[in-house]
């Protein structure tokens, strides 16, 4: 079976996590840290990373699905550089801006798991 998915939709049977223990939860973390020191941008685009490479935010997250807390504002984040225009992977982190809540999602808005 194939799954499409369309930006910023959650497929139904998503599962939310109240913490994250699998190796790329220090990735996530570290990425949000990153994150965080550029004022988390709410304008999706390129951002240099430490590495030297980029780093993409595709601005905000519209959690259409419910599957995170409702009457938040969220915005996504790319967990791994890479080239600037490189293709984009399912990592992502997503942060509440508001409260700086953040889920991590290794599979493009399956699952969160918060960090």
């Amino acid at each position: 079976m194939s799954l499409t998915f369309v930006a910023g939709v959650t497929p139904a049977d998503a599962a939310v996590y109240s913490s994250c223990t699998q190796s790329r939860c220090a990735d996530a973390r570290y990425a949000r840290s990153v994150w965080s020191g550029k004022g988390f941008p709410t304008s999706a685009g390129w951002y240099t990373w430490p590495d030297g490479r980029y780093n993409y935010t595709g601005g905000q997250f519209y959690n259409r699905e419910g599957q995170l807390p409702s009457g938040a504002t969220y915005y996504e984040y790319d967990v791994y550089s890479r080239a600037r225009g490189a293709a984009r992977d399912a990592y992502r982190i997503v942060v509440n801006r508001s409260t700086g809540a953040t889920w991590f999602s290794p599979n493009h808005y399956t699952d969160f798991y918060r960090i």
